[in-house]
């Protein structure tokens, strides 16, 4: 059985080179050809000798996740799915704005922490992702939006785990992704410019820390246990003070002087006067001991299965008007890609009906996705 060389972070390369007999300056040259250029055949490898490219040729490949299908949103968002097989698909949003291009990916298949507002939740988990298949979305956005777009240089200059998944749930598998992310012969990305989302994994926030700082994005939701406990069934293991704790001690580490605090806003749920007062009163308790925060309030993208309602706008803007005379530096999140269910919250995948619902759930999408440009692939697309 051949080794897929997208499993690999720079480390990782040398060690499967020097198994060939190879010095570790090959590692860097297959890095370069595979993530910069977007090779999959040895054969394009111009500057390996013949011999050693016959070698990978037995001895390894190149394979990106198959396309299922790629489905354009009128805002110019692009998804697509992925087949991670046994019936399980997962999902990758590229987001295109003015001054960045942003890749959104997937970490897992499903989701085990069962947010109620999240429709990838509500499907149940499935697997979690190797390092190749979370790479793999990336390897095949960049290159595929190259020629899509009639670019040479870098399309994607922000990546945010914030797909399918719970990253910090598949920590071993994710951190050699990341640094293959951030190597100037791999991807070359910041790490002010690379984001992880997570629910709250306290104990992960501060291994991430040591091992690989990136900037943190922390899905808060609620400014008090029993309400976060609700909506974020892990609140119950790692509560909010706890978190909280975590988020002061990660931001010494971080490449960004805040952390960012994702808040999805549910009409009559969590976006009330009282709800903004009492998280205001929470983050000046954490501003004592160091923690400095950034908001993101996110319109919620409803889903059949949710039960749960959009806060009206007018509700969003005094919630932030709240934040924002108390000196917390808050944003609302403009919605993208929600004609095609690759906004935020939305990303369910097609996996396996795990929980009753997943199959209403797709029916639902596919009548959703009427008028929309939809592309379904063949196993020999690019």
């Amino acid at each position: 059985m051949t080794t897929n060389l997208l499993d690999f972070d720079l480390e990782g390369m040398a060690a499967f080179c020097e198994q060939l007999g190879q010095k570790r300056f090959r590692a860097t040259q297959l890095f370069r050809w595979i993530h910069q250029k977007g090779a999959s055949n040895f054969e394009q490898m111009t500057d390996l000798a013949k011999a050693l490219r016959e070698k990978l040729a037995v001895s390894a490949h190149i394979t990106s996740l198959k396309v299922v299908s790629r489905h354009e949103s009128t805002d110019g968002t692009i998804k697509w799915l992925f087949d991670v097989g046994a019936g399980d698909v997962i999902e990758t949003v590229f987001i295109p704005e003015s001054d960045r291009g942003t890749l959104c990916i997937s970490s897992q298949a499903g989701c085990a922490v069962g947010c109620r507002f999240c429709s990838t939740g509500h499907q149940g988990f499935s697997r979690n992702l190797t390092t190749g298949e979370i790479i793999s979305q990336l390897w095949f956005a960049e290159h595929f939006l190259r020629k899509h777009l009639g670019k040479g240089e870098r399309v994607i200059s922000n990546v945010v785990m914030m797909g399918m998944g719970e990253p910090l749930q598949n920590y071993s598998q994710l951190l050699p992704a990341l640094k293959v992310m951030l190597d100037d012969h791999g991807y070359g990305l910041s790490r002010r410019r690379v984001t992880v989302s997570t629910s709250g994994v306290v104990p992960m926030i501060d291994r991430l820390a040591r091992d690989c700082p990136v900037a943190l994005a922390v899905s808060l939701h609620a400014p008090h246990d029993a309400l976060r406990s609700d909506l974020v069934p892990l609140n119950k293991k790692y509560p909010i003070a706890e978190l909280l704790e975590a988020c002061t001690r990660y931001q010494s580490a971080a490449p960004r002087d805040f952390i960012t605090f994702e808040y999805c806003m549910l009409d009559g749920v969590n976006d009330q006067p009282e709800h903004a007062r009492q998280l205001v009163e929470l983050m000046k308790i954490h501003a004592v001991n160091g923690l400095s925060c950034k908001f993101n309030l996110i319109p919620f993208n409803p889903f059949p299965a949710s039960g749960l309602v959009r806060s009206q706008m007018p509700h969003v803007l005094a919630f932030a008007r709240t934040l924002l005379e108390a000196g917390i530096v808050t944003t609302v999140r403009k919605t993208r890609g929600d004609d095609i269910d690759a906004a935020c919250g939305q990303l369910a995948g097609d996996v396996q009906d795990r929980t009753g619902v997943g199959q209403r759930m797709a029916a639902q999408r596919q009548g959703m996705l009427a008028g929309i440009k939809v592309v379904v692939l063949d196993k020999d697309a690019a």
